[in-house]
């Protein structure tokens, strides 16, 4: 059963990848790139793949604003009825995907439309661009940005921007990456463990938008999806439109386009005026400890870490939205390790909050404090006669000489 707002799971698991970005979302984080650089699209070639350009807010803000932004073309892909609903486990129909847009052009085939993608391009000409200026034809092949075809719109494209399959995020980056494209594309903050993402985290060759993993007005980020998509729950919910929405937590924005939030240095207490000042229990009653598998001090929470220690914190996951390159480096990540972990250990007994035991070797896959005495709330391991608990993965980093 997904826990609540684990839409993203579902989608991962079925394959059901119909989520549909807000206009307002695309134009608050491209204003944010713009604050910082207003030339950051002039002259750009921007793809827009994995889209329904159609009905896409990505092909209408790029579209709209195409004179303000600069830009030099705008191309928009999208996939294949057919191919769509082959990879989706929810059974939509061909009308969830045609619009009147479509059907009505004169280009219009009803016998190749359900087999191949299409494209969308404006391009800068003598005179002023506006979104009635779009040309679209079918593609050869079906639209998949693993196509030859798309892939050599991707070596023409300067900036790629899209929501890409939540399915297939591991897959749409390294596709990006091998191109060295700029990009400003979603994801979820899952996606900063996997072993194919973090090591372009730690190196800065990516980082995280300008709004990840938070609020905005009371609300997490939200898509529509189709209207026939099945899913119930709270996640799930009918907008003012008529049209179904829903609501994803741990979800945002991943680039390598520069923003002057990426910039700003997390204000911070010492570790004595942590240890007495601090609005977390937690760290007023444990303090710091370090971990037993590796020379680290654990840091439960972003603002709890201590502006004057200078070796190596376990930082929250959730650390990575206010990361500042100048303030910190990031040295490792405690999830796959990397090889990094001091420590193997034998088979434990895991000792379940309800009192079940089993053989397990769950310590090796995270960061471990070994306690005196057995905890009465959570899960704990034995081994030979040393009591000791595993946490969530965290994120190893160090603090720089940082001057403001």
């Amino acid at each position: 059963m997904p826990k609540k707002n684990d839409a993203l799971t579902v989608a991962k698991e079925k394959k059901s990848d119909e989520f549909y970005t807000q206009y307002e979302d695309i134009q608050r984080e491209v204003n944010a790139y713009l604050e910082y650089n207003p030339d950051t699209f002039r002259d750009k070639v921007v793809l827009l793949p994995c889209d329904d350009p159609e009905w896409s807010n990505f092909t209408r803000f790029f579209a709209q604003n195409f004179e303000m932004l600069g830009l030099k073309k705008l191309i928009s892909t999208s996939y294949a009825t057919e191919s769509k609903q082959a990879h989706e486990s929810v059974q939509l129909s061909i009308y969830d995907f045609l619009t009147e847009f479509e059907t009505s052009s004169p280009q219009y085939d009803e016998n190749i439309s359900p087999k191949r993608g299409k494209i969308f391009t404006l391009t800068r000409g003598s005179k002023r661009i506006n979104f009635n200026d779009l040309q679209w034809k079918y593609l050869e092949g079906d639209g998949d940005f693993r196509s030859e075809e798309v892939s050599r719109l991707r070596d023409e494209a300067d900036i790629i921007v899209t929501n890409p399959p939540f399915s297939l995020f591991r897959e749409f980056l390294a596709w990006i990456m091998q191109a060295d494209k700029k990009f400003l594309i979603i994801g979820n903050v899952n996606c900063i463990t996997y072993k194919e993402v973090f090591p372009l985290i730690k190196d800065n060759r990516i980082w995280t938008g300008c709004r990840f993993n938070e609020r905005v007005n009371g609300k997490i980020m939200t898509f529509r999806v189709p209207d026939s998509y099945p899913l119930t729950g709270t996640e799930l919910f009918i907008g003012d439109d008529g049209r179904k929405y829903i609501s994803v937590a741990g979800t945002g924005w991943f680039t390598n386009l520069d923003h002057g939030r990426r910039h700003q240095p997390i204000s911070l207490m010492t570790m004595a005026d942590n240890l007495k000042f601090s609005v977390h229990k937690e760290v007023k009653l444990n303090g710091y400890p370090f971990y037993d598998n590796y020379d680290a001090l654990e840091v439960p929470y972003t603002d709890a870490i201590p502006s004057d220690y200078d070796g190596i914190m376990g930082v929250p996951v959730s650390f990575i939205k206010y990361y500042c390159p100048e303030q910190f480096e990031i040295i490792g990540i405690t999830k796959t390790w990397f090889g990094m972990a001091s420590k193997i250990y034998p088979q434990q007994i895991q000792i379940s909050k309800s009192g079940i035991r089993s053989i397990v070797t769950k310590l090796n896959d995270g960061p471990v404090l070994k306690i005196q005495t057995p905890p009465e709330d959570t899960t704990y391991y034995m081994v030979d006669d040393d009591c000791f608990i595993q946490l969530y993965a965290r994120i190893l980093i160090r603090k720089k000489a940082y001057e403001e």
